[in-house]
């Protein structure tokens, strides 16, 4: 339990809630309402396979980067509390989950499985040759509601694409900001982010504009999805958790991140997801 219990916290477990509530509001717009229940289970699994394999693939990928890097040398794996073989045995042993609960969904959803896998782990190396890194995360968690939705449907006929745009752009501007605590090791260390090469307040203020833009396309979400009146109520919640996320993390001001990052974000996500679940039953 104790091994389990770090092989958690080297995946940051928790922080699953990110994308798992877009998964399901990609399940539940697609089914205007509650899907069945092993629609509802096999998408949950397929979920906690993926980011789990997708966190420790990218674990054993920045290993090097993360021993050398304060904020991050302590981590169970450059420490030596975790193996290489133990990481590579959960990134593989995750895949499987995810392959075979795509599988026991629908034949889309299991031939797309493979490549939302390889764009999960192929993020883990963007880092080190592009600033669009922040975005290519985004597309990463995109495929959650789009995943949800074919879960249901088993095509992707009148997805709403609006409303992957709008998680590329939440989670490209939640993690500009989260990159600026590393700016200045990034730039040492030859990787690129939005921070490390235009500085913090720069970044912040693209970090502004893709939060404007994911804003926009939550918007046009509700609005071809023809949902009632209360999603846009509590899609105001969700975007004045964004406006204190930036309230709070300021230039020369990192101290309060943690609260940016994981309960705000965290909180936005399930805001989301519980405006649209709502909005189909109202």
């Amino acid at each position: 339990m104790a091994r389990l219990a770090v092989l958690l916290e080297m995946i940051k477990f928790k922080f699953t809630v990110f994308a798992l509530p877009f998964a399901l509001t990609g399940a539940f717009l697609a089914a205007r309402g509650v899907p069945r229940a092993a629609i509802f289970f096999w998408v949950v699994m397929a979920m906690v396979g993926a980011r789990t394999s997708a966190m420790a693939f990218n674990r054993i990928a920045d290993k090097s980067f993360d021993g050398g890097n304060p904020r991050t040398r302590h981590r169970a794996l450059p420490v030596g509390e975790v193996s290489g073989r133990q990481a590579w045995l959960l990134t593989i042993g995750a895949a499987l989950l995810f392959l075979f609960a795509a599988w026991q969904l629908n034949p889309l959803a299991a031939k797309l499985s493979p490549f939302a896998l390889a764009l999960v782990w192929g993020y883990s190396y963007s880092k080190r040759f592009t600033v669009l890194c922040h975005l290519i995360l985004g597309a990463c968690l995109a495929v959650a509601p789009l995943g949800g939705w074919v879960a249901v449907v088993g095509d992707l006929s009148d997805y709403p694409w609006v409303l992957s745009l709008g998680v590329v752009f939440w989670v490209a501007g939640f993690d500009t900001i989260y990159s600026c605590l590393d700016s200045g090791y990034d730039r040492e260390a030859g990787l690129f982010s939005l921070p490390s090469r235009l500085g913090v307040p720069n970044a912040l203020r693209v970090a502004a504009v893709f939060h404007l833009l994911a804003m926009a396309f939550f918007i046009i979400t509700g609005w071809i999805s023809h949902l009632h009146w209360s999603y846009y109520l509590l899609l105001l919640a969700a975007a004045a958790a964004l406006w204190y996320q930036h309230h709070i993390v300021r230039p020369d001001d990192l101290s309060r991140m943690h609260l940016a990052f994981q309960t705000l974000n965290s909180a936005i996500s399930i805001v989301i997801f519980c405006a649209v679940w709502l909005a189909l039953v109202a």
